[in-house]
């Protein structure tokens, strides 16, 4: 798996093998990039359920201010964080190993906000429309924040209009872009 655009570009990155992750294929990851491109640019991020990191790094390396990496399972910390320090990371990251849960209300609590979120949690487990909630309802986006959803071609309730949809196979991914 490797970096596909911006300053860390071409750069291998570990991760696509722990169990319990599906890392986002490089053609699916170039095209939702291209997608997002001008909304990157000195955000902060927030990668949610990080697995390989693949998303929250490739913003990075586009120039995004910052990124919060969350991942409950110990493994996958540890890559993330060999990762990063091979990768040579320069800009503000920060790894939490947590539930989606836990870390939301830490965010909270903390009064932190994002501009730009990563939601592609293992299929199956129905985890984005209970995300999206709490990220409503914590108050964690700013404003013209855009949140990434990439799931398998599941439904579920949207409390932000879909801005761009694209499905690759049985995979979609809806952005949608908060306009409170």
């Amino acid at each position: 798996m490797r970096i596909i655009s911006g300053k860390y570009k071409g750069r291998t990155i570990m991760g696509y093998d722990i169990f319990g992750t599906r890392p986002t294929m490089d053609r699916v990851k170039e095209s939702l990039f291209a997608m997002i491109g001008s909304h990157v640019k000195e955000k902060d991020c927030l990668d949610l359920f990080a697995g390989s990191g693949a998303l929250g790094i490739e913003a990075l390396s586009n120039g995004a201010r910052s990124c919060v990496f969350v991942d409950q399972n110990p493994k996958v910390i540890a890559t993330l964080k060999e990762n990063l320090k091979k990768i040579g990371v320069q800009e503000d990251y920060q790894l939490l190993q947590a539930d989606f849960k836990e870390a939301l209300k830490k965010f909270k609590i903390e009064q932190k906000s994002f501009d730009l979120i990563f939601l592609d949690p293992p299929y199956q487990e129905s985890l984005i429309e209970p995300a999206l909630k709490m990220l409503k309802e914590y108050n964690l986006l700013n404003e013209n924040a855009v949140i990434v959803c990439e799931a398998e071609n599941e439904e579920y309730p949207l409390p932000y209009p879909i801005w761009k949809e694209k499905k690759y196979g049985s995979k979609t991914i809806r952005l949608l872009q908060v306009k409170e």
